[in-house]
């Protein structure tokens, strides 16, 4: 196999690893820019604090495997 890194729109990149998975192959890596980074972070700490809270409830394994 041969490995490229390329650069995609961020609203492209589900678009391209499906096309990717479709053709046999395997997005092994898929990065971030620190603002996306950030924000990802500052959602995870807000959804804490709600279920800190009892605002929302806590997930466990079971529940994100099926949502998938």
């Amino acid at each position: 196999m041969t490995i490229l890194t390329i650069r995609i729109p961020n609203e492209e990149t589900q678009k391209v690893s499906s096309f990717i998975e479709d053709l046999g192959g395997e997005v092994v890596s898929s990065e971030l820019t620190k603002e996306e980074l950030r924000q990802d972070i500052k959602a995870a700490v807000e959804e804490i604090k709600l279920i800190r809270a009892g605002k929302k409830k806590a997930r466990n394994a079971e529940d994100f495997l099926n949502e998938l």
